[in-house]
């Protein structure tokens, strides 16, 4: 089943009559911006929560870009409950922004843990490249060494960079 998306604008609307607006997104996404009254659920959290305590009420549920929430629309239709409407914003947080609607921004907060990620592993594969071809082709072996890191962490579920990453300071307060 898929759900019916709404521009955010429309969104906002409903929220005014009462609707619940459900953030999807992981903890550290949450934590740096959201949308002003938005309930926060993240989509790997789901299972472990009630969504069905406001029977009747329509929910609204947004991720950063509308993404996570179109691909997982069936789980979020069925933790929705039973004769209650359950939207998602097309486009979702970024769209809100976009359409000049408010947030809260707390830039204290380090940048999602993925970016994080992407960023430590990105810049080693350049510089290892880089270096590999400047100075040993032995060098060549950090940027190998990061891609069977990322197929492992792909295949397993199990991102050894994320671990480490956590564990930095300035993701301590997070």
């Amino acid at each position: 089943m898929s759900l019916r998306m709404i521009t955010p604008h429309e969104a906002k609307r409903l929220m005014g009559r009462g609707a619940i607006l459900v953030d999807v997104r992981e903890a550290d996404e949450h934590a740096r911006e959201r949308i002003p009254g938005a309930r926060h659920v993240a989509l790997s959290q789901l299972d472990d929560t009630d969504l069905v305590t406001h029977r009747g009420q329509t929910i609204i549920f947004h991720c950063r870009s509308g993404a996570r929430t179109k691909s997982n629309s069936a789980q979020l239709a069925a933790k929705s409950g039973d004769g209650r409407e359950a939207l998602i914003i097309e486009g979702g947080l970024e769209a809100w922004r976009k359409s000049g609607l408010p947030t809260l921004m707390d830039r204290r907060q380090p940048i999602e843990l993925q970016r994080q990620v992407q960023i430590g592993a990105g810049g080693l594969v350049v510089v290892g490249t880089l270096l590999g071809l400047a100075a040993s082709p032995w060098l060549f072996a950090v940027p190998l060494f990061v891609g069977m890191g990322l197929l492992f962490a792909g295949l397993t579920g199990f991102c050894g960079m994320a671990r480490l990453l956590q564990r930095a300071p300035w993701n301590q307060g997070a």
